[in-house]
């Protein structure tokens, strides 16, 4: 199903959907807000500079169907695909942009809606790189709702932030008390493979996640600015060149066993990282940090499949359908 086209009903009326103020974020944080700027580029609001992404699904028939879909380029997804045989309703959703990074004066705003009874997994079609921005800064947006009885996933690939980028993300969740959301969140410290660290401007993101009635459960934000604060400290990324992170917002199984399900399988990995229980006992929550992709991205998968053999009693599959690692 498509949603309906892209206009306002009047004067007065409420931004259109893909109207630049629409698509950024009601606050800024000082630390990117102070570069506003025009860029000399293509202006903010120029076609190919706002991207959105509204997603709907619902439960049918013993799968989840998208059921409403609306989608302005730079983003689009595929058709959804069915890959999981533990999972076989579980459609993924690969986001994808028809650009080959986000640039100065870009605008992304992201909105999934999960009804009740509904198992999707979201997931990005390869790493978001962060461009050099000589003005202005970049935004991005996404909003996740999951209804009573729904299981949800948000995995995306990891964030590259370039030399010289600016860049906000906000993600707010809203969680049924019964729902399971599943969030994961991996950040490069540059283009390692350049010996390039710890060269953006200011990356800034803000996590917040509440209850159905709009109670804020938890919030993780980020502030990276390394030219006013040391981002090498204990307390942040040390001089490791990867962080990822994995969210578990459950009822389904007691917090303390999912936490000890992750930290046991991070302590096998051979990598720095932990896990703890999330405020109030609504779920747990992991971070992984080492020196190179590959070891950081199989430890996260090995991390995620035991939450997913711990919660659903299936493992986790790769890109394309892959399994688990054994």
């Amino acid at each position: 199903m498509t949603a309906p086209p892209d206009t306002p009903s009047g004067p007065g009326a409420a931004p259109a959907r893909t109207a630049p103020e629409r698509c950024a974020p009601g606050w800024l944080p000082a630390e990117v807000s102070r570069h506003r700027a025009v860029p000399d580029t293509l202006p903010v609001g120029s076609p190919g500079k706002v991207g959105v992404l509204e997603l709907g699904f619902g439960a049918s028939g013993g799968r989840t169907e998208l059921t409403s879909h609306f989608q302005k380029a730079p983003l689009h997804i595929t058709r959804p695909l069915y890959p999981d045989a533990g999972l076989r309703g579980m459609p993924y959703v690969m986001f994808m942009s028809s650009g080959g990074g986000v640039l100065q004066g870009d605008r992304y705003r992201i909105e999934l809606d999960c009804g009740p009874g509904t198992s999707v997994h979201f997931g990005t079609q390869t790493a978001t790189r962060l461009y050099r921005m000589e003005h202005d800064y970049a935004t991005q947006t996404v909003e996740l709702r999951a209804a009573p009885g729904s299981y949800v996933e948000y995995l995306p690939e990891t964030t590259i932030p370039f030399g010289d980028s600016r860049f906000y993300q906000r993600t707010a969740v809203t969680a049924a008390p019964d729902a399971t959301v599943v969030l994961g969140e991996k950040l490069m410290a540059g283009r390692l493979a350049r010996d390039e660290r710890h060269a953006y401007t200011a990356y800034c993101a803000d996590l917040e996640v509440q209850d159905a009635e709009s109670r804020l459960l938890f919030a993780d934000p980020i502030r990276l600015v390394p030219e006013e604060h040391d981002v090498k400290g204990p307390a942040v990324m040390g001089d490791h060149g990867l962080i990822a992170s994995l969210y578990v917002v459950t009822s389904a199984k007691p917090a303390q066993d999912v936490a000890d399900a992750m930290h046991e399988t991070i302590s096998g990995t051979g990598l720095q990282g932990g896990a703890s229980l999330l405020p109030g006992d609504c779920g747990a929550w992991a971070r992984i940090l080492g020196d190179r992709s590959p070891e950081v991205e199989a430890a996260f998968h090995r991390t995620w499949d035991a939450v997913r053999r711990l919660l659903l009693g299936v493992p986790a599959v790769g890109r394309c359908g892959r399994q688990a690692l054994p």
